[in-house]
């Protein structure tokens, strides 16, 4: 069956560099699926869940919104976060939402980056709730 090479990057490190079925991805504006032989793209990235099928099996990870490239079977995600979904605490992340909601937004800035906040623990505690 044909693969996909899946590569994940953020400023630190790479996250993941494997081969695989299908990806699917939160873009800014929705979601998208990618299966070998896909059109080249390049793709604005939103908060929330990238799904990897390999095998029948899949993996679940979050991602802090970024960039996606397709080119040649290749899916390139460079991105400021990404972790499996399994290592996100739903407490925690309730918790930031909480905090976020409660933010005081003043200014056209304090706004932007409380709603900024909000969105990235709702995608949180969205990925952590489908992994379980």
């Amino acid at each position: 069956m044909a693969q996909l090479q899946c590569i994940v990057v953020t400023p630190e490190s790479t996250v993941l560099d494997e081969q695989v079925e299908f990806v699917a991805l939160p873009l800014y504006d929705g979601e998208i699926g990618v299966a070998p032989g896909h059109s080249p793209m390049i793709g604005r990235l939103g908060y929330g869940e990238l799904r990897l099928v390999t095998s029948g099996q899949s993996k679940h990870y979050y991602i802090d919104g970024g960039f996606v490239q397709v080119a040649a079977n290749v899916v390139s995600v460079l991105t400021k976060r990404a972790m499996p979904a399994a290592a996100i605490d739903t407490q925690v992340a309730a918790e930031h939402l909480t905090e976020a909601r409660g933010r005081r937004a003043n200014s056209e800035e304090l706004l932007a980056a409380r709603d900024r906040l909000e969105r990235q623990a709702r995608a949180q505690l969205r990925v952590a709730q489908r992994a379980r």
